[in-house]
């Protein structure tokens, strides 16, 4: 009897604690919605005038400038391709230096999270602006502002994938004698390369969005256009031009699903 009312009482404490965890997440969200002065009610009574703005101005899509815009997909495209190749590139020799399995020094490991997480924790959009003061408007300032964001997201996650990584199979290399680069080659990225493509997949199918977006603030792509219309009132054209990036992303997804399922 004694065993059953105790298992009663902490249930009955369980669900207590659990009633107070959501009744503090909810007084949260109550508090944030007050603060920012938001008033969910008149943003549900305005949802008829933007369906109406959107139907009378918007539909149906103007699709007969797409050959024109066939450069700018394939430049959005490449902004992706190129922008994570060399991130990948580059973020697995941070995620070398910032794990502990790979590099003894604490003071290096330090430094170098401390560089990425300054990369990682200034939006993409930052980067662009910040660049479009030293390059001008262009590809360049995508390509670069696409290649610093990914790099501080995928040192991070590369990092954390190797520390993850069983250090019994390096300490068996290291007590056969193995030298650095014999542990680094035959018993790291064999074990790694699997995390390694799905964050890099991952990371691809986050640039193809950003890169779009990129567009919108002068670097090139497919998003300069959408902006440039939205700017002259063309609705039209820009909701083309949105609708083919719909389409961009779920293809990219698509693929990038496809491959994950042929490496496994």
């Amino acid at each position: 009897m004694e065993k059953s009312s105790h298992k009663v009482v902490l249930t009955d404490q369980r669900k207590f604690s659990a009633i107070m965890k959501y009744m503090g997440i909810l007084a949260v969200v109550i508090f944030a919605f007050a603060y920012l002065k938001v008033n969910v009610f008149e943003a549900l009574l305005a949802f008829p005038g933007f369906f109406h703005f959107f139907l009378t101005n918007f539909l149906p899509a103007n699709f007969s400038q797409l050959p024109t815009y066939v450069p700018l997909i394939v430049e959005t495209i490449l902004f992706a391709v190129v922008g994570t190749y060399f991130s990948a590139i580059l973020a697995f020799v941070f995620g070398l230096l910032m794990s502990e399995q790979t590099n003894p020094f604490r003071w290096v490991r330090i430094a170098v999270r401390m560089f990425i997480s300054f990369l990682r924790n200034i939006p993409v959009l930052v980067w662009a602006s910040l660049l479009v003061y030293i390059f001008g408007i262009g590809n360049m300032v995508g390509l670069l502002a696409l290649i610093i964001a990914t790099l501080g997201f995928l040192a991070r996650s590369y990092a954390d994938s190797i520390d993850e990584i069983a250090g019994s199979k390096l300490e068996a290399l290291r007590a056969s004698g193995a030298s650095y680069w014999q542990i680094l080659f035959h018993g790291l990225i064999p074990e790694f390369i699997p995390s390694w493509i799905n964050w890099t997949l991952f990371s691809f199918e986050i640039n193809i969005r950003a890169s779009s977006i990129l567009g919108m603030v002068g670097a090139g792509g497919i998003g300069i256009m959408i902006q440039t219309n939205i700017r002259l009132f063309k609705y039209h054209e820009a909701l083309s031009l949105i609708i083919i990036l719909v389409l961009m992303v779920l293809a990219t997804e698509f693929v990038v699903n496809r491959l994950r399922r042929f490496v496994r």
